[in-house]
């Protein structure tokens, strides 16, 4: 038995369909990007799960030919993610470029040289989308986004940098269920093994920042967002305490980062409140 599979077994709750799943994701996917009036589709690939797994999808939906993967390493990235990155592009035989983004964040962090590690992650995720949407003008394609839900819960990524994107696949998927879902899809093992991490700096893991590890949080996640358990409730299902309130704090505070910039009201018709008609209004 896979590790995901003993997952699974131990919160079954977690488990999903894998083939209505990805049939749903496909489908809404393509018809995202083509009634937008465009065909192709770009991706930033890290050689993580996320990544990986949307690349995929975007293969399944599109096909090889309308996906381009861009590898945007820095210097302090692990080889490993770049090999990783790799064999995902050459498995689904898409095109791909490399980008490396070391010259503009290390010039525009000589006048900062005491940034924290957590300006310089931001950083380099912001550059990264940048990469990503210039190359989304020069050729055309929708940005495809990698966050899980387990993330977007948690604010567990940059504003306006891996959390941005034109349409993402995976938002709606926790941690655990985008692992299920990749072995599914056949993403590569050495994918689907290795401990999560964003590469910012050296050695750095989600779980080791967070604090716990996703598949505890997706459990504790389901019940507060899915199942809508109080605290009490939630306690009852034998989670501690701090960790309950820990992360219904973290998802209070993060709500920002899940949705657009909010726009002051002064007029009867106000762009996302009273004005939220479809995209062929007037057609």
């Amino acid at each position: 038995m896979t590790a995901v599979h003993e997952m699974l077994e131990k919160a079954p709750y977690l488990r999903v369909d894998e083939e209505v799943i990805v049939r749903l994701l496909t489908t809404a996917l393509k018809e995202e990007v083509e009634k937008a009036g465009i065909e192709h589709v770009v991706i930033g690939l890290s050689g993580g799960l996320d990544s990986a797994l949307a690349l995929y999808l975007c293969v399944e939906a599109f096909g090889k030919d309308r996906v381009l993967a861009v590898r945007m390493p820095y210097k302090t990235s692990s080889a490993s993610s770049l090999e990783d990155a790799q064999a995902a592009i050459d498995d689904t035989g898409v095109e791909s470029l490399t980008v490396e983004i070391t010259p503009q964040v290390d010039a525009y962090f000589e006048r900062f040289p005491d940034a924290s590690p957590l300006r310089r992650g931001n950083k380099m995720a912001r550059e990264r989308m940048s990469i990503l949407y210039d190359l989304s003008a020069a050729r055309r394609a929708l940005v495809i986004g990698t966050s899980n839900k387990s993330e977007l819960l948690l604010g567990y990524g940059t504003q306006f940098g891996d959390l941005g994107s034109a349409v993402n696949p995976l938002g709606d998927l926790y941690k655990t269920q985008v692992r299920q879902l990749a072995a599914y899809m056949k993403v590569p093992e050495s994918i689907i093994a290795k401990p999560p991490s964003a590469d910012l700096w050296e050695d750095q893991t989600d779980e080791k920042e967070l604090g716990f590890t996703y598949f505890d949080v997706d459990r504790l996640l389901y019940f507060l967002v899915d199942q809508r358990y109080d605290r009490d409730k939630c306690i009852a299902q034998g989670f501690d305490p701090e960790f309950v309130d820990g992360v219904a704090r973290r998802i209070q505070i993060n709500q920002y980062k899940r949705r657009t910039p909010v726009i002051l009201k002064t007029s009867s018709r106000t762009v996302g409140i009273d004005f939220r008609y479809l995209r062929d209004w007037g057609l």
